[in-house]
């Protein structure tokens, strides 16, 4: 069953709790047929992130000038370093009936919401707050001030899921893989998304 437009699905939460993890562990599926929309930032690489894989690394005078350009469908600026979707892809890639995932911080998922309001919007949560604490430390890539700094955002960005259609818990990364599908499949199935297809399909008999 075919789709004329894209399913365009949106996953974030609070720095820590997972959202790459997860996201890698989606796309091991090779039964979804997904596009990955990779995000632009202009913080510093972390051990094993590979440029135009995971993100696409730049300068803030880059990130900036494009910015001028209207070339992000959401930016935002997080801990001092921006991050933003490029739009291009991504309308490309619905307007060719394909979904495309992006995965996000908070403030650039409302703004997409803004722009897409029909996209699937889904909020990864920690188990507690002292696991998404531990989490961010046993990184061991930032700072105590930056730590605490996380954590700050962390808070005010949990109480921002009353914007999201949905909460996956991320307590074990195959659990929270199995529902986010499970959200996907139900959300192709929605009798708004399959109608007019079927109504086409008696036309033509």
């Amino acid at each position: 069953m075919r789709h004329e437009r894209g399913l365009l699905i949106v996953l974030s939460g609070p720095s820590g709790v997972g959202k790459g993890t997860v996201r890698k562990a989606i796309f091991e599926n090779k039964d979804l047929d997904l596009q990955y929309s990779i995000s632009m930032t202009t913080r510093q690489p972390r051990e094993g992130e590979v440029h135009g894989v995971d993100y696409f690394f730049t300068t803030k005078e880059d990130f900036q000038q494009r910015i001028g350009e209207n070339k992000f469908l959401e930016w935002a600026e997080f801990v001092g370093n921006f991050y933003g979707t490029p739009i291009e892809y991504v309308e490309k890639t619905l307007s060719e009936g394909k979904d495309i995932f992006l995965e996000i911080e908070v403030q650039g998922a409302l703004q997409v919401k803004k722009a897409f309001p029909e996209g699937i919007f889904i909020f990864l949560a920690p188990p507690s707050m002292s696991e998404l604490q531990n989490r961010i430390v046993t990184r061991g890539t930032e700072t105590e001030d930056i730590i605490l700094n996380r954590m700050n955002a962390a808070k005010e960005e949990i109480e921002m899921m009353d914007a999201y259609d949905y909460v996956v818990e991320n307590d074990q990364v195959e659990l929270a893989c199995e529902r986010i599908k499970a959200i996907m499949i139900s959300e192709h199935l929605k009798r708004e998304r399959v109608a007019n297809y079927y109504k086409r399909m008696m036309e033509a008999e």
